[in-house]
C-alpha cells in the first residue's frame, strides 16, 4: 500500500470545491470529503469527484448501533469511495458490522478505517469531557487494536502515534493522520499536530491536509511542498 498526501476539502459547496481541483488540471489526486460537502452536495458530489478520476476518503466518521451502521455502509460501498470511516468508540461488535455492511457481493469493499481519538483532543479534555481516565496515547492503542481485532484496515490517529500503532497493529495496519502543518503553519485548532516530513519519519501511510494547503495564496505549490516533505 503506497504513501499518499490526502487533500481534506472542507468546503461549503461544489461551486469552492471545482474552483480549487480546476487549479489541479491533469493531476490526480487523493481527497477527502467530510460532512460538511456531503451534506451540502449529498452524494452526486462523490460522483462528480470520481468522474474527474480523483480518489476519494469519504470521512464521516459514523458511530451507531451496529445495524444502523451495516446498512449505512451498504449504501456508501455503492458509491465507489476508496477509503471511509467509522468511531473505534462504536465497539468491535459496530466496526465488525460497518465491514460486513461495506462488502459487496462480489466481495470487494473500499478501506476501512477506524477513528481512534481526534487530533483536537487533548488528555484533558479526554478527562473532563468524556470521562476518561486512561492516558491517551493508552486509549489510542487500545482502540486501534480493537479496530484490528475487528477486521478493519486501518485508523486515523495522530502522527505522533502512529509508529506506535505499526508497532501494536503490525506494519501493513494503516495510519491516516491529520493534524499535518507545515513549519511555518497555523496549527488552528488542532493539538496533536506535526510536520509532514517529521509525519514521515514517525509512520505515517497518508497524512490529511487541509488549510495549509486548500487556504493557501497558492494550493498547487502548497500542495507539491507537501508532497515532497512526505513522500520526497
Amino acid at each position: 500500500m503506497g504513501k499518499a498526501v490526502i487533500i481534506a476539502c472542507d468546503f461549503a459547496g461544489r461551486k469552492e470545491l471545482e474552483a480549487f481541483l480546476d487549479q489541479f488540471e491533469g493531476e490526480t489526486l487523493y481527497l477527502k470529503i467530510g460532512m460538511e460537502l456531503f451534506y451540502a452536495e449529498g452524494p452526486e458530489i462523490v460522483r462528480e469527484i470520481k468522474r474527474r478520476g480523483h480518489k476519494i476518503f469519504l470521512d464521516l466518521k459514523l458511530h451507531d448501533i451496529p445495524n444502523t451502521v451495516k446498512k449505512a455502509m451498504a449504501v456508501l460501498s455503492r458509491l465507489d469511495v476508496d477509503i471511509c470511516n467509522v468511531h473505534a468508540a462504536g465497539t468491535k461488535a459496530m466496526m465488525e458490522a460497518a465491514l460486513e455492511g461495506l462488502t459487496r457481493e462480489d466481495g470487494t469493499r473500499p478501506l476501512l478505517i477506524a477513528v481512534t481519538q481526534l487530533t483536537s483532543t487533548s488528555q484533558e479534555r479526554m478527562t473532563e469531557d468524556l470521562l476518561i481516565d486512561h492516558p491517551l496515547d493508552e486509549v489510542v492503542m487500545h482502540y486501534a487494536k480493537n479496530a484490528a481485532d475487528s477486521g478493519l484496515d486501518g485508523v486515523v490517529c495522530s502522527p505522533l502515534e502512529a509508529g506506535k500503532v505499526h508497532d501494536v497493529c503490525g506494519k501493513s495496519f494503516l495510519t491516516i493522520t491529520p493534524g499535518v502543518r507545515f513549519a511555518d503553519s497555523e496549527v488552528g485548532d488542532q493539538v496533536r499536530v506535526t510536520t509532514p516530513e517529521k509525519a514521515k519519519e514517525l509512520g505515517s501511510d497518508y497524512i490529511v491536509v487541509g488549510r495549509p494547503i486548500t487556504a493557501a495564496p497558492d494550493p498547487v505549490a502548497a500542495y507539491r511542498r507537501c508532497v515532497k516533505e512526505f513522500l520526497g
